[in-house]
């Protein structure tokens, strides 16, 4: 089940902290050709008429500006076990993953840290109200823990049914037939997850609600990659509202945090206060996009 995940409504493919500002008044050469030589004054006013050089400086800017405000807070191990957790997730295709989305290694945990911090900045600013909760509530689900057994054919996830029905285990089938090499080891067990969870197409998540605790899919079931085969390990109750308030406010928390609107707006309100500003005219343009409805002074 292995996919490209986005890692925010912030992400930028172009992430870079590529060094725009304060090259203007240098003119110390940094390339020649012949006796021809390129200065850095002549090298910064070709980066400024690429197409990405205001996305490259909005994202500097950006990351700068949450970093001077809430860096404190940062979770560096939480930062450090996602990036791990990435690294885990596409094994010896990391470096693939990283290329093919424009990343280095350095810019792709800059850019964790920059959702991070985000998400810090969102809890500054918003706070769920009761009412807000309690519309939650209505089609909040506890996260379940399921078994997966992952294929490639219809033919094979139906091989696979016909051996659990023949009473053969779960955990043997997904070391024999699962192509998640993550988890085919481990009986294909996944770690908890939610309908909001995004790293599972909404099919899968929706098949795996419907099953009792050690019920299984007696039918494959479509994903992007193939047909899946899922066994219901614990699907706890629902529970009462009083006792979900924490999982509720997360679960708002996250859609907030994947509403672009809502986060323009955030990050529009963290640049007002660290008083960002462009000096360069050609490049003042780059920050537009958050000059939304609080207006800020750029």
């Amino acid at each position: 089940m292995k996919r490209i995940i986005k890692v925010g409504a912030l992400a930028a493919s172009s992430f870079s902290l590529l060094f725009l500002a304060g090259c203007s008044s240098n003119n110390k050469e940094v390339a020649q050709y012949g006796d021809k030589k390129i200065s850095q004054e002549q090298f910064y006013q070709e980066l400024k008429s690429s197409p990405t050089s205001k996305t490259i400086l909005a994202n500097m800017l950006i990351y700068g500006a949450l970093k001077e405000a809430y860096g404190s807070k940062l979770n560096k191990d939480q930062v450090e076990a996602d990036y791990n957790s990435y690294k885990k997730r596409y094994g010896s295709q990391f470096d693939s993953f990283l290329k093919e989305n424009s990343y280095t290694k350095k810019s792709f945990k800059q850019m964790i840290e920059l959702n991070h911090l985000s998400k810090i900045a969102l809890k500054k600013q918003m706070k769920p109200t009761t009412s807000q909760l309690k519309e939650e509530w209505k089609d909040y689900q506890p996260k379940i823990t399921v078994q997966h057994i992952s294929t490639t054919s219809r033919d094979t996830a139906n091989t696979v049914i016909e051996k659990l029905n023949n009473g053969e285990s779960f955990a043997s089938l997904a070391s024999k037939y699962s192509v998640d090499s993550l988890t085919s080891s481990s009986g294909g067990k996944l770690p908890a997850f939610d309908m909001q969870n995004r790293r599972y197409d909404s099919t899968f998540k929706k098949a795996a609600y419907k099953l009792k605790n050690d019920e299984y899919t007696k039918e494959p079931i479509k994903v992007t990659n193939g047909y899946e085969v899922i066994k219901m390990i614990n699907h706890p109750k629902k529970g009462n509202f009083a006792d979900k308030q924490k999982e509720l406010t997360e679960a708002i928390y996250n859609k907030w945090a994947s509403n672009s609107r809502i986060m323009n707006n955030v990050i529009s309100q963290v640049l007002k206060e660290q008083h960002v500003s462009i000096k360069d005219k050609d490049l003042e343009s780059a920050l537009d996009m958050y000059k939304g409805s609080n207006k800020a002074n750029f």
